[in-house]
Formats: structure tokens, sequence, C-alpha cells
């Protein structure tokens, strides 16, 4: 019961994803493609709306549920670990016709060839979680 509020918003997510038709693989191929500003628009929305959040939060100094201050800590930047993570991310994305969210939504939806880059998405996170310790950070 517990785990009700995080279900709530995964379904609210997978219906803006879905009337968004952000989970489409052909708006996915059209963005990759340079063929539709649809895409484009959908991720720069999320961008701006996700700085105005995180500007909010340290302006107004937030807390969590649990009453603890929200914290952000400062990364290192580093342009090639970047540059390496954004070219796989984006590699998979193209190829899988989705990241994570839209391919739920897509198996969700009955597109049960997007099980396929779900179950390897699956086998990725976990080789990543074994060998993690031995990648720079």
């Amino acid at each position: 019961m517990r785990f009700i509020k995080y279900l709530l918003v995964g379904i609210f997510f997978g219906i803006l994803m879905a009337k968004s038709e952000a989970f489409s693989w052909y708006r996915i191929q059209e963005m990759f493609r340079f063929q539709a500003f649809h895409m484009y628009g959908i991720i720069g929305t999320a961008v701006v709306l996700g700085a105005a959040g995180v500007w909010i939060i340290k302006k107004l100094k937030l807390s969590d549920i649990q009453g603890e201050r929200i914290k952000f800590n400062p990364k290192e930047m580093g342009f090639w670990r970047y540059f390496l993570g954004g070219t796989i991310f984006g590699l998979g994305w193209a190829l899988g016709g989705a990241c994570p969210g839209p391919m739920v939504v897509s198996v969700g939806y009955g597109v049960l060839s997007m099980l396929v880059v779900f179950f390897f998405s699956i086998v990725g996170t976990f080789l990543y979680g074994e060998v993690r310790d031995r990648l720079p950070h």
C-alpha cells in the first residue's frame, strides 16, 4: 500500500507519454532523422520544467517527504565521460527505438517487439551493476 503513490505517478506518466506520442517509434525516428520538431519540443519542455523545478527547490530550500532538506551534490564535469555516456545512450535509443520511459509504455500498449528491447535494457542494467566499481566515476 505504501507504493501506491509511485504506481499512480507511473500511470500518470504513462498516460502523458501515450497522449503526447512520445513513446511512438515513428516519432523517435523522425527526431533522429531531423524530420519533425515534435520530440524536440517535448524534450525541451521537460528540460525547462526540470530546470525550473530544481531552481524552485534550491530557492525555497524545500524538504523531501521525510522532512529532510533536498541537497544537490556538485558533480565533477568531464567532457569525455558525458560524451561517451550520451553516445551509448543515444545509440541505444536510436537502435532500440525507445528510451526507458517510452519502452515500458510501448510494452503496455501491446508493442510486443519492445519486450526484446526491455529485456536487454534489464540485462544492460545488471551488467553495469556488475562492472560499476571498475569504471571511472
